[in-house]
């Protein structure tokens, strides 16, 4: 063999399109990775949710209290060592009834996130690939759901289906799966007309087939900065609701319920509705703070564009 044959031997598996494709998603990843570590709001955020994930799940394993054991002895107790954050009125320790009540919050907002995203994306798969008058149709129920008030219409569900947990979420997931709709309506329009799935189409591929493989990986970034930024939206929504009477009914630790029985005691005992809120509050912020930083990692465009814009 020619050294001239051998060169091109030796220069060929660099030039093969599998070992290009492979570098370029080295590339992409360690780029990624970049973004990640330099992106604060991610860090950020990711990590109040972590720490919120791993209290939740630790916290009632190693609290010494029942979050629903009354101590009259103890009613409204400011912090101290036996209480860091005190005692409600039924002498309850006020730390521990915060910590069952993250568990609570997050796998709410979770559950009904999760059923969102699911039924959403669905109907939107189903829309914007469909077209025509299946597209028109589903868009029509999309626009007069969007046109009620997303807060109005939960309580209005929960008012007729009563009080409970799920259905408060039931309710959030009736009032959001809209939104995850319009917005893979959206992605997918984009892409249908691509080549690479008008060849698979002309190929013979099913639809079912080609809705996994080639519609739904373009989708699955919006909607999973959608569902971030959802999971604080939901968790403030539960905690109105509940507040209201219409979610967790006592004696179950949950954030709103927690700020329902405490406003009665707002001068005489602040901490009852001060820590709860502010643990509503962190909440909601590290999420917005998780789907931002997940925004500019997902979509590099929209991270240039909001450097060129501060610049």
């Amino acid at each position: 063999m020619s050294d001239r044959h051998r060169n091109a031997d030796s220069v060929w598996p660099r030039l093969h399109p599998s070992s290009l494709l492979e570098r370029g998603r080295t590339l992409v990843d360690s780029q990624r990775g970049r973004a990640i570590r330099r992106n604060p709001h991610l860090r950020l955020g990711g990590g109040i949710v972590c720490l919120l994930a791993i209290v939740s799940i630790v916290g009632p394993v190693i609290t010494p209290y029942d979050p629903s054991a009354q101590a009259l002895e103890a009613r409204l107790q400011g912090p101290s060592v036996a209480h860091p954050l005190g005692t409600d009125a039924l002498g309850r320790d006020v730390a521990t009834r915060l910590v069952y009540g993250a568990r609570i919050s997050l796998a709410l907002a979770l559950v009904a996130t999760t059923v969102r995203l699911v039924i959403g994306t669905t109907i939107g798969l189903i829309a914007g690939y469909g077209g025509g008058v299946v597209d028109a149709i589903v868009m029509r129920v999309v626009d007069i759901q969007l046109a009620f008030p997303g807060l109005v219409l939960a309580l209005v569900i929960a008012g007729v289906l009563g009080p409970s947990l799920t259905n408060v979420i039931i309710a959030l997931s009736v009032v959001g799966w809209a939104t995850y709709a319009r917005v893979v309506r959206g992605s997918v329009l984009s892409v249908k007309d691509r080549a690479y799935v008008e060849s698979a189409r002309l190929y013979g591929t099913p639809r079912r087939r080609i809705a996994r493989r080639h519609l739904l990986p373009t989708i699955l970034n919006p909607v999973l900065v959608l569902a971030t930024l959802n999971l604080g939206t939901v968790v403030l929504a539960a905690a109105g609701l509940s507040f209201l009477g219409l979610g967790a009914q006592p004696p179950t630790a949950e954030w709103g319920t927690m700020i329902a029985d405490g406003r009665t005691y707002l001068r005489s005992a602040p901490w009852l509705i001060t820590v709860p809120g502010v643990a509503i509050a962190v909440t909601v912020i590290a999420f917005n703070l998780l789907g931002d930083g997940l925004r500019d990692v997902l979509d590099p465009d929209h991270l240039e564009d909001r450097e060129r814009r501060r610049t």
